[in-house]
């Protein structure tokens, strides 16, 4: 059973890894081995451990309706939402990416990958957003974490970083507002 409350919205860490070890169990009965690349706030729960919880698992997976048929089973025997694994995010996935497996915990029938630091930082970037208000989103946090983690001391690092994922012109302006932001208020130093 979950740690979360059925049909719960925040997965923490324990919850994730029960998730994807049932999903990989399953898979396994099935006789397939999956492959998923995570996004995200999975990524920033599992990999950086730099926050506790996130709403659902961003993802591309493979094969794609297997795997999903088989997380939307281990979603109802953990009670979990229908979609706390989705691809959603395929939307928004750069041409240019590179992943790696580092940090990611290791599953006999699932191959877990996730994209360099670099990438989630633009991508968080090129969302950009803010919050403000009680449950509304913000990527400040994980913006902040990854400039840290990455070592970056200055805002033109970052917005080429962002520029090396995503055409410059497509860049909007509120993610280079942000990012200087970021520095002038000494957060991301």
């Amino acid at each position: 059973m979950s740690e979360t409350s059925p049909k719960s919205s925040a997965l923490t860490r324990e919850t994730i890894l029960a998730a994807l070890s049932s999903l990989s169990e399953e898979l396994g009965r099935r006789g397939v081995i999956g492959e998923i690349c995570l996004f995200g706030g999975t990524v920033m729960v599992l990999a950086f451990n730099a926050r506790v919880s996130t709403k659902d698992v961003d993802a591309i997976f493979l094969p794609a309706e297997i795997t999903r048929e088989s997380a939307r089973r281990v979603g109802e025997d953990l009670q979990l939402s229908p979609d706390w694994l989705n691809d959603g995010v395929k939307g928004f996935v750069s041409r240019r990416h590179e992943t790696t497996a580092g940090n990611l915990p290791l599953f006999p029938n699932l191959r877990l990958t996730m994209p360099v630091p670099e990438y989630p930082l633009a991508m968080k970037c090129m969302a950009a957003r803010v919050g403000g208000l009680a449950g509304e989103a913000s990527d400040v946090p994980d913006i902040t974490f990854l400039i840290r983690q990455l070592g970056l001391k200055e805002a033109v690092a970052v917005l080429d970083i962002v520029g090396q994922y995503y055409p410059k012109e497509r860049i909007p302006v509120k993610t280079q507002y942000l990012v200087e932001g970021l520095f002038e208020e000494g957060v991301a130093s």
